[in-house]
């Protein structure tokens, strides 16, 4: 997912999209220890997909508290 698309996410989408990863990223290290992944660079390009979620969550977070 481009980083403009996920931008215009709203947080509960945002929240959602990164539990998703969390669990391909999971499943995806376990492959990694049984030998059965075809692009062992994905998980490096997922962990970071799943930092910029994290990135986004938070600063609606703290935009929020902002507002207050």
């Amino acid at each position: 997912m481009k980083k403009k698309e996920i931008k215009s996410l709203s947080n509960a989408e945002l929240i959602t999209k990164r539990d998703e990863l969390n669990r391909k990223y999971m499943d995806l290290r376990f492959q990694l220890v049984i030998g059965h992944v075809e692009n062992p660079l994905q998980k490096r390009l997922m962990r970071r997909e799943i930092a910029t979620l994290n990135t986004l969550i938070r600063q609606n977070e703290i935009a929020a508290q902002g507002n207050k």
